[in-house]
């Protein structure tokens, strides 16, 4: 009887009590499956520096137990959260001169594992060189702290990313918890049209008036299969408004201006958030981020980097799960709409239609990657440059329509614009973007003129 049509008036009874499945293969992260052994392949953020203080932070990543703290030399140490000694939480250690102290027996621990003292045994004793306690490389970086869990023999450079770079920007970091998968939160920023509805006028907590309109879009896949982007096309009067997200094999996502208005001329400026969603186990994860400073970016000075930080991002409340219910019922934002579709999405119960082309493009990349059948990626610079290149940029154009086909131009637009990013090759820095402005500003006066 389940087997009925599902297109028939309220069948609901024919699709019900059917048990949840959920894809083990892209949505697990544990040690030892497919996923977490990909995942432990790549620098993590794993918290805020401002969450370091004289304490032990107790975290959670890839479904591991740890602890991350400073010691008083300023040295930056993740360990198993439970001591090798008899199992006591390490959340509640002594931060140590060099290390970390266990509360309960004084064994202290170094950033690497190595075993320092162990009080109480015999003078003699050589149990504190018999072995070490788990520990994992910890590197801090503008405000975020982050952590590879893979093995030693595998373990990448710290990648470095271009928007880094930029000499104008203030970075703010943040952090947002969400109780659902991490592949759930991270395809989400493959889906441009739940911007239109979702961030709309439809919404309080809207970006920009310009999203209300569904805008024309293009989706592509990059880095070698590793990366994907997409492309919207608008028309905002006698402008033509490109604006292109760029996303990075597993977690990584970097979005243009986010108070855009698309109503004065710019050709060329780049991210204003760079994250990181990070899977804390199965059915939870972390978002971390930074939140990009600059007049170029938000010339109109919306941005707040005051409210950036843990639970806390400037550019919506429904970002975060701290608002009353009502409130979130009458103007919800990613988080309800991520949260509420349960710790572990059942991809068989989708009806995917063209606009979720990038989220399956997402998915299909993850897949392969997993299976090895790309070549790993783990976000180092290319070319033997100093930092890795990045495509993510807003575009704004004093292009005014030129029949009734506009809606082809401003497609045309867009995609050339794109090609221009995408081909660029100067280093990532100052002057790479002032050749990559120059280039469309020329491919504009060739659009204008009616050159091909």
């Amino acid at each position: 009887m389940g087997h009925e049509p599902k297109s028939k008036a309220y069948s609901g009874y024919h699709s019900a009590g059917f048990p949840a499945q959920h894809d083990e293969e892209l949505l697990e992260t544990g040690p030892g499956t497919r996923g977490g052994e990909y995942l432990r392949r790549f620098w993590h953020p794993i918290c805020l520096s401002s969450e370091l203080t004289d304490l032990p932070l107790a975290v959670r990543l890839l479904g591991e137990d740890l602890v991350v703290f400073r010691d008083r030399s300023g040295r930056l140490g993740a360990l198993h959260r439970h001591c090798s000694h008899r199992g006591t939480s390490l959340e509640y250690g002594i931060v140590s001169e060099r290390g970390l102290r266990c509360c309960y027996h004084g064994w202290l621990f170094d950033i690497d594992g190595t075993i320092l003292e162990t009080p109480g045994e015999p003078e003699d004793s050589r149990l504190k060189d018999s072995f070490r306690h788990g520990s994992y490389p910890a590197q801090e970086y503008r405000g975020l702290v982050f952590a590879y869990l893979g093995t030693p023999e595998a373990q990448p450079d710290f990648p470095v990313f271009d928007a880094y770079l930029q000499p104008e920007d203030d970075l703010a970091s943040y952090s947002i918890w969400h109780s659902c998968n991490w592949l759930h939160v991270q395809e989400n920023i493959m889906d441009p049209a739940h911007i239109v509805f979702l961030h709309s006028s439809n919404n309080q907590y809207q970006l920009s008036p310009r999203m209300d309109v569904m805008p024309e879009i293009e989706f592509r896949e990059t880095d070698q299969g590793h990366g994907c982007l997409y492309v919207t096309s608008r028309r905002v009067d006698d402008l033509i408004w490109v604006r292109c997200i760029h996303a990075l094999l597993p977690g990584f996502f970097q979005a243009g201006a986010l108070f855009e208005q698309g109503d004065a001329e710019k050709f060329y400026t780049g991210s204003a958030l760079t994250r990181w969603t990070i899977p804390i186990d199965d059915e939870h994860c972390m978002i971390f981020g930074y939140r990009h400073f600059s007049e170029t970016l938000d010339p109109h000075g919306f941005g707040k980097p005051e409210e950036c930080g843990k639970e806390l991002v400037d550019f919506a409340p429904g970002q975060t799960r701290h608002r009353e219910y009502e409130e979130m019922q009458r103007n919800p934002g990613d988080w309800e709409v991520l949260v509420s579709q349960g710790p572990l999405p059942d991809h068989g119960r989708e009806h995917p239609g063209w606009t979720d082309s990038g989220v399956m493009m997402m998915r299909r990349q993850y897949r392969r990657a997993l299976r090895g059948e790309t070549p790993l990626d783990v976000h180092l610079p290319q070319n033997g440059w100093k930092a890795r290149a990045t495509y993510t940029f807003d575009s704004v154009l004093r292009i005014p329509p030129r029949n009734q086909n506009d809606a082809a131009l401003v497609a045309e637009v867009g995609r050339r614009a794109t090609d221009i990013v995408l081909a660029a090759e100067e280093p990532p820095g100052a002057d790479r973007d002032r050749a990559i402005s120059a280039r469309i500003e020329a491919m504009k006066e060739d659009v204008l003129a009616g050159r091909a």
